[in-house]
């Protein structure tokens, strides 16, 4: 090999580096977005149901939220939306879960994370394995 075709090499491989960094950069570019959307989605939720559970004195049902998804600012990030209102008491405490979703991007900077609505309204992103363990202990018998 000569050494022109050793420099056409080295820099094929430069471009190639280069196109893959930037390709990795805007992936992790629209998950952080993806990321921030979905938790701007479940703070509108978290606000309304607030309002909701002010003015009724209790959480509302299912169908409510249902109907409310489409929209949500940003509910298209919110992928599979799970509401726990038929397991909800009155006397439920602040941490208990309310509402989630789970990430469903893989990336290479963010763990798999679940985005929580608290039933104090508070909006949580947690990792899976606490989360998990989280609802394992609060959820009821028959609930999935």
């Amino acid at each position: 090999m000569n050494k022109r075709q050793k420099w056409t090499l080295i820099r094929f491989v430069l471009v190639l580096l280069v196109t893959l960094a930037a390709v990795a950069a805007i992936v992790e570019m629209k998950n952080g977005i993806n990321h921030a959307e979905a938790t701007r989605a479940m703070e509108h939720l978290g606000k309304i149901v607030s309002d909701y559970k002010q003015k009724n004195g209790y959480v509302p049902p299912e169908s409510f939220v249902d109907n409310l998804k489409e929209s949500l600012v940003g509910q298209a990030r919110l992928g599979d939306l799970h509401y726990r209102a038929r397991w909800i008491d009155a006397d439920s405490t602040p941490d208990t879960i309310l509402a989630f979703t789970r990430s469903g991007s893989r990336s290479l900077f963010f763990k798999p994370e679940v985005i929580v609505l608290l039933y104090d309204g508070k909006v949580v992103r947690m990792d899976e394995k606490s989360f998990d363990k989280l609802l394992a202990g609060q959820q009821k018998p028959g609930e999935e």
